[in-house]
């Protein structure tokens, strides 16, 4: 009898490190006597649609990634679930940005005025603040405001971050009156100069919201899931072989998976007109 083939884990190559990263992974759990091969797609949509075709028993989804795979299991009387999280993925924020010497004091001062976007996929840069505009400022996109877009590699869900950092570059050149970016991206552009030192100040900033999980198709075996939750659990920052893994994919700790923490997007996908209740594509500006 031919030996079982191993799980097949998806990732999406947003960036070269990830090669790296899953061949990590790879060698870190052949270590521990568990055997798993990955495939990197181009993009969320098919990563999560092969989900339900059988090509894969994991996917490391994004936030967005994971409110389709849901709904699209949901419909079909399935389930799927989170099993795993960075600890770098839990409670985050995004913040609207102005420059130190904008005369904004809230919101609703730019009434009229040009507010950066990320990509249109992206759940941080674009959705969630869409949603907290619209629910906490009572503005809407068009009517209240000019919204514009810094779109960037398409089915990627913001991962590469390039849109966030062209909103920052035009809001400090002056092509746009705020941005939208996530908390940890704007210290981060403030470190690298992108945004100088004192340069800017935050307008507001959304309530708490989660990342991306490692979420387990429909029908993979429970003790098959468990076994790599367990695994992926015990990795140890305080293990020199390990930590260079953690620190690319950028966490000290896994966390067990949690789906509380998806509310914003969820309303957000559905009153901006992403996805549909049952997972379809209904964003008609949308390519991936």
């Amino acid at each position: 009898m031919p030996s079982p083939q191993p799980p097949m884990l998806g990732a999406v190559a947003y960036a070269p490190k990830v090669v790296t990263i899953w061949e990590g992974f790879k060698a870190y759990f052949a270590e521990r006597g568990y055997a798993f091969d990955y495939i990197l797609y181009s993009n969320y949509e098919t990563q999560v649609e092969a989900q339900f075709k059988g090509d894969i028993a994991f996917a490391w989804n994004s936030p967005l990634a994971w409110v389709r795979a849901d709904r699209m299991a949901r419909a079909r009387g399935q389930q799927v679930r989170a099993l795993a999280m960075r600890d770098s993925d839990i409670d985050l924020h995004s913040v609207l940005v102005v420059r130190s010497d904008s005369p904004a004091q809230n919101p609703a001062d730019l009434s009229g005025r040009t507010i950066g976007f990320g990509a249109v996929d992206s759940p941080q840069a674009t959705l969630i603040p869409l949603d907290h505009l619209r629910h906490q400022a009572g503005m809407v996109a068009g009517r209240d405001y000019n919204a514009r877009r810094f779109d960037v590699l398409g089915g990627k869900h913001g991962d590469h971050i390039g849109g966030e950092r062209d909103a920052a570059v035009a809001l400090m050149k002056g092509d746009i009156d705020a941005a939208w970016m996530i908390a940890g991206n704007h210290r981060a552009f403030a470190h690298e100069g992108t945004l100088p030192a004192s340069g800017t100040r935050i307008l507001a900033t959304t309530a708490a919201f989660d990342h991306c999980n490692m979420t387990v198709s429909p029908g993979v075996d429970a003790g098959i899931a468990q076994r790599f939750g367990d695994i992926l659990l015990g990795m140890d920052w305080n293990d020199a072989r390990t930590r260079p893994l953690l620190e690319l994919e950028g966490l000290k700790s896994w966390q067990p998976g949690r789906t509380s923490g998806y509310a914003l997007l969820e309303r957000a996908v559905s009153e901006e007109g992403f996805y549909d209740g049952q997972g379809h594509i209904t964003a008609t500006d949308y390519r991936y």
